[in-house]
């Protein structure tokens, strides 16, 4: 159980005490030094269990004599019944053996009734509660350092390793969320070899910022990849690839928008490319240019049922590079006041950054792009950058 944590000084005082004029004697004491505590007596730890006494306390005074227990036994049940709970034992036994085996067992502080006056109580009960304070912190700050290590451990995983061995194509990616503390996004790409030879790339873009989407980002991929190492015939992976969004999506009006492309060998020379757009940003051809490529565009994936996404082929010359990327690279804030970045203002970029190595040239894009938006980019980030391998070793 996690209680409260409580304010700077704490007035809740639970008395567990059989002895009335030992209960008499603490209150008065308590009172004298501070009159805001309000003290509740319970005449034995049973009495606490039954009458649910702990959430309601921000320290206990226990007393180690009671009925029904003997040594330690009472403490043990306090604690057993609230392994927060602040106790400093209050007995009449000046015996150390036996207060530091109260300590042992969890008492924050052991005190002889005879020794104790109102000013130690009072200090005591302060000292107890923010002890316990200091530990309840620490205890939620190492379990939020364990989840967010286990979190990114996990999200590291759902990112892709390229599959292209093999391949004429080299791959490199970038990716940074828009969620804080979080390392994938609704966003996602991937690139395998199929079994053909030919060479398969995605990038995506699942609609929301949220886990539910960042998981659904990651099955997307998962499926893609599958299909793809399947051998399912090309023309029928984004249709089978919005069954898995219907069936998979947690509201009916998600939808994620994708561009697919294939990459064959041409006999004559270069690679032939075949381009498919379902309401993702085109992909920038980098060499000779930049210059921004426009296949058809179709509607993202999960708004029409029969939607059909037309290819687009195109020729690539020895030395190609395309830069395929999401939406969150080109929505922050562009060169004119008021006007976001957008693909013309991407191409400016990549313009100035033409004699960047490739190696260098997804992460300084983006700090080309915050630099002008005056900040970090809001929304996730992912790029995938496809190069002539033989041109670009």
């Amino acid at each position: 159980m996690t209680r409260p944590l409580p304010g700077a000084a704490s007035h809740r005082v639970l008395l567990v005490e059989d002895d009335p004029g030992d209960v008499f004697l603490v209150q008065e004491l308590l009172a004298e030094v501070d009159p805001s505590v309000r003290v509740t007596v319970a005449e034995s730890v049973r009495a606490v269990v039954e009458r649910n006494l702990l959430p309601a306390t921000d320290c206990v005074l226990l007393d180690l004599n009671l009925p029904g227990v003997s040594g330690l036994d009472g403490l043990r049940e306090v604690l057993q019944a609230d392994p927060s709970a602040a106790v400093c034992v209050l007995t009449g036994l000046d015996d150390e053996h036996l207060g530091i085996a109260a300590v042992g067992v969890g008492a924050q502080d052991y005190l002889v009734k005879n020794k104790a006056d109102g000013a130690v109580l009072i200090r005591a009960i302060r000292y107890a509660v923010e002890r316990r304070r200091a530990e309840a912190s620490m205890v939620r700050l190492r379990e939020e350092q364990l989840v967010a290590a286990e979190s990114v451990r996990l999200e590291r995983g759902l990112l892709p390793s390229l599959l292209l061995d093999g391949s004429s194509v080299h791959g490199r990616s970038f990716y940074r969320s828009g969620r804080t503390r979080a390392v994938i996004g609704g966003d996602f790409f991937d690139a395998v070899r199929g079994p053909s030879g030919t060479v398969h790339a995605i990038i995506g873009d699942v609609s929301g910022h949220g886990p539910d989407e960042a998981a659904l980002g990651a099955l997307l991929r998962v499926s893609w990849r599958a299909l793809v190492l399947a051998g399912v015939d090309e023309p029928q992976v984004l249709p089978k690839l919005q069954e898995v969004l219907v069936s998979e999506r947690h509201e009916r009006t998600l939808f994620t928008t994708v561009c697919t492309l294939t990459v064959d060998p041409a006999p004559e020379g270069g690679d032939r490319v075949l381009l498919r757009s379902a309401g993702h940003p085109p992909p920038v051809s980098l060499r000779p240019g930049p210059v921004s490529l426009r296949p058809r565009v179709g509607v993202p994936l999960g708004v029409l049922r029969d939607a059909k996404w037309e290819p687009e082929i195109l020729e690539l010359s020895p030395g190609w590079a395309l830069l395929l990327f999401t939406d969150g690279l080109i929505e922050g804030r562009g060169a004119r006041p008021d006007e976001l970045l957008w693909e013309e203002g991407l191409i400016d970029v990549l313009g100035k950054e033409r004699d960047t190595p490739m190696s260098e040239l997804p992460g300084r894009l983006v700090e080309h792009v915050e630099r002008i938006n005056g900040g970090p980019l809001a929304d996730d980030v992912a790029m995938l950058l496809l190069t002539d391998l033989a041109e670009d070793e």
